[in-house]
């Protein structure tokens, strides 16, 4: 791998100028170029976040040489198709969570990756944030004893958005569950990991995206109470309950610069920043995979994206969330 490692962007939209503004703060890596179906929108990305180039296709960034891995970062809907294409065309792939709509879009996602030999990860942030990383050494150290109760949630006021947007329109697979569910899912399978038992149940929008979701996860000997929803705001503050102490992750818990460890009447903070917005350590992981020739994380494997998208697949069963694109 060169000294310097070229990113492209495939989608500029929202996320991508948090993710572009992070990977100015990455050492030996550099923004290649940025593609859209719009020239301009692509062109005005570049100029915002000094790519070299710009594209107005997906498909000319896939044939750019400078570009070394390609930052997938559509709707959705997008993400398996643009995915697949760039493997196939030779790039290392980083996108956005979820991974793929459903176990079978995921499944097909990593095939292309070990057929093509490259590497591919799901851009799930949250496992690469240094208080989360240090919440899961001190459970797997045995400090917070046996886990039994977790409460994690993820809520903001979406009900105002344009119904045509990715957020409430089930065509773009909108709702709660993929976009923010995923989050109180993981943290409950980073720490407990697969449940013996699922119960979730959902509201809908009229659009027919679901828009509230409550879970249960159960295991032998604790429960994980979930939520995510799109009709309030919430603290969003974690809660990992053991039975030598408690730990509370800081609101807003999946970009965490914190957390409190309790234990008795002792109280420790854990006060850790990060790096710009915390994109920078996702960022840093596919630098350090590329460089040492590996084509999956150990921090968040193809088998971790593989079982979290089961998960995500078992709650949208048990609450009827089908997209009339998979009926």
């Amino acid at each position: 791998m060169k000294n310097e490692i070229g990113w492209g962007i495939l989608g500029p939209g929202k996320i991508a100028q948090s993710f572009a503004n992070d990977l100015k703060l990455v050492d030996e890596g550099n923004l290649v170029a940025a593609a859209s179906r719009n020239l301009e929108r692509a062109e005005t990305f570049a100029a915002d976040f000094g790519a070299e180039k710009a594209f107005g296709s997906y498909e000319e960034l896939f044939t750019c040489d400078e570009v070394d891995v390609i930052y997938v970062a559509t709707p959705h809907t997008g993400h398996m198709d643009w995915a697949v294409k760039a493997m196939q065309a030779g790039k290392h792939v980083l996108c956005e969570k979820p991974l793929g709509i459903n176990l079978s879009e995921v499944e097909k996602m990593i095939s292309v990756a070990k057929e093509s030999n490259v590497f591919l990860m799901e851009a799930l942030w949250s496992r690469f944030n240094p208080s989360i990383q240090k919440v899961k050494e001190c459970i797997d150290s045995g400090e917070l004893g046996k886990v039994s109760y977790i409460h994690a949630d993820f809520a903001f006021y979406g009900l105002d958005r344009d119904e045509g947007g990715r957020i409430l329109n089930p065509d773009l697979a909108g709702g709660s569950i993929l976009d923010i569910g995923i989050y109180p899912i993981f943290l409950a399978y980073l720490i407990l990991g697969k449940p013996e038992r699922i119960q979730s149940t959902s509201n809908f929008h009229k659009t027919g995206a679901e828009i509230q979701t409550s879970m249960i996860f159960n295991y032998e000997s604790a429960q994980a109470i979930l939520y995510s929803g799109l009709t309030t705001n919430s603290e969003m503050r974690a809660e990992i309950q053991g039975d030598k102490g408690s730990i509370f992750i800081d609101p807003r818990w999946h970009e965490t610069q914190g957390f409190s460890f309790i234990k008795g009447e002792s109280k420790e903070r854990n006060d850790l920043p990060t790096l710009g917005k915390g994109y920078s350590y996702e960022i840093e992981e596919v630098h350090a995979c590329l460089r040492a020739g590996k084509l999956q994380s150990e921090l968040w494997s193809h088998q971790n994206s593989i079982d979290l998208i089961g998960l995500l697949d078992e709650v949208r069963r048990q609450s009827g969330v089908v997209f009339p694109f998979e009926e």
